[in-house]
């Protein structure tokens, strides 16, 4: 039996543009357009007017990472999510050091629209609980 590779994660969403612009600034992510098209403008003009807009992606730059998909669909998010991210900005780092890591990353992406929920933090290991700009949780790890 082989092994899974490569793998993407896709986020169900009400504005995919805007949500995948706001990860790739997030975790350093490009726009990929899809295969064919130099740009999503094209492929959106390729689409129905009901489709333009529906989807959107962005790629890690380095190819290490996997390809985020964002889709859009009709029903608003209602409840926690059962999967989140974590975004790792302060492996390594423990106590005070980690902390301030962390709270610096918060900041910035306050500025961009996530909301910070609360900090777990036990003196040593800490994590930060936010939410994107459509309200799906993540951490800052």
């Amino acid at each position: 039996m082989s092994s899974i590779k490569k793998f993407q994660v896709t986020f169900d969403c009400a504005e995919p543009e805007r949500i995948a612009r706001f990860w790739c600034e997030v975790l350093g992510y490009v726009v990929s357009p899809p295969k064919g098209f130099a740009t999503w403008d094209d492929f959106n003009r390729s689409r129905f007017p009901e489709d333009q807009g529906s989807w959107f992606a962005c790629i890690d730059p380095s190819g290490v990472g996997p390809r985020l998909f964002f889709q859009r669909v009709p029903e608003g998010k209602v409840a926690k999510n059962r999967l989140h991210l974590d975004v790792r900005v302060g492996p390594g780092l423990v106590g005070e050091e980690r902390l301030a890591t962390l709270e610096a990353e918060c900041a910035r992406l306050v500025v961009l629209g996530a909301v910070r929920m609360r900090l777990l933090y036990d003196g040593h290991d800490s994590c930060i609980v936010m939410q994107d700009i459509e309200g799906n949780e993540f951490c800052l790890d």
